[in-house]
């Protein structure tokens, strides 16, 4: 087995927002793209919205190590985020993945 420090960290974070808050969700998610996309270690940040729940957002992020991945979640963008959606969200949810096979 690899060692952590190394290992690339894949995250799905499923966000549902209450209903009348979607476009407040979507637009503070929105904002975390540059600035997530422009840290040393984010491989890549996807953002998804469901077609048939519009209030239904994933996220689709790779990481260098889940070290580098909490340091992330530490940032000012996060906090931000975590401030312009407070009591928008009715269920978030993260997973932490790392590559089988």
């Amino acid at each position: 087995m690899r060692q952590t420090m190394t290992t690339q960290l894949t995250i799905v974070a499923r966000i549902e927002a209450k209903p009348e808050h979607t476009e407040r969700v979507r637009s503070a998610l929105i904002k975390l793209l540059e600035p997530t996309r422009n840290e040393d270690a984010c491989i890549n940040y996807d953002l998804h919205q469901d077609i048939n729940n519009p209030s239904l957002f994933l996220l689709y992020e790779n990481w260098k190590s889940r070290e580098l991945w909490l340091a992330h979640m530490e940032t000012q963008h996060i906090k931000a985020y975590a401030a312009a959606t407070e009591g928008a969200v009715d269920n978030f949810t993260v997973n932490e993945m790392s590559i089988t096979g």
